[in-house]
């Protein structure tokens, strides 16, 4: 796999190249709700990622929201059975040169006991909802500190042809249950 294969790209001094974001996060009250934190995946590091799933208590549903598909699937939400801590890790550590190095999709892991939601979007942004003590131990626990993620300006998205065995690899890979994307997962 070429190294120059990354999800997504700024353009200083007139040169498009792999925009990695500093290891920062913001914590957001939110009126009547549980709070939210956002933060980075300097990168594309999966380890954010994964770190901050650890903070939700199994089982665990998956969703990948498909909005630009490459031929693998049809655009939608595809949400995955219940799944143990275990096979959570096992999805993404076999899925993870993908997921760090495409961005045609968006990926969401839910507890309902918890309430609380993770989302690691296009933008290599995480936000963290519910749970927001653990993840911010978490975030802080791999070198993290408060600052503000920001999406840079002048951004490019890349999916990548060469993963497109991959994107279908992660459609065979659950028993999904499909459901059309919301007007907020439209690019």
């Amino acid at each position: 796999m070429p190294a120059f294969m990354f999800k997504i790209g700024s353009q200083i001094d007139g040169v498009w190249s792999e925009h990695s974001h500093p290891p920062v996060f913001k914590i957001e009250a939110r009126a009547g709700a549980a709070g939210k934190v956002t933060a980075t995946a300097p990168g594309s590091d999966s380890l954010v990622f994964r770190k901050l799933s650890e903070c939700l208590e199994p089982p665990v549903f998956v969703l990948y929201v498909l909005h630009t598909p490459r031929g693998e699937a049809d655009p939608g939400r595809y949400q995955s059975p219940g799944l143990t801590r275990g096979e959570l890790t096992g999805f993404l550590e076999e899925f993870d040169n993908f997921l760090c190095r495409d961005a045609r999709f968006d990926l969401w892991v839910h507890s309902p006991s918890d309430q609380a939601t993770i989302v690691w979007d296009r933008h290599n942004l995480i936000h963290a909802y519910g749970r927001t003590d653990c993840v911010v131990q978490a975030l802080r626990s791999i070198g993290f500190h408060e600052g503000e993620p920001m999406i840079p300006s002048s951004h490019e998205h890349h999916y990548h042809q060469a993963l497109d065995a991959d994107a279908s690899a992660v459609i065979s890979h659950f028993a999904w249950v499909r459901s059309a994307l919301q007007p907020a997962d439209v690019q």
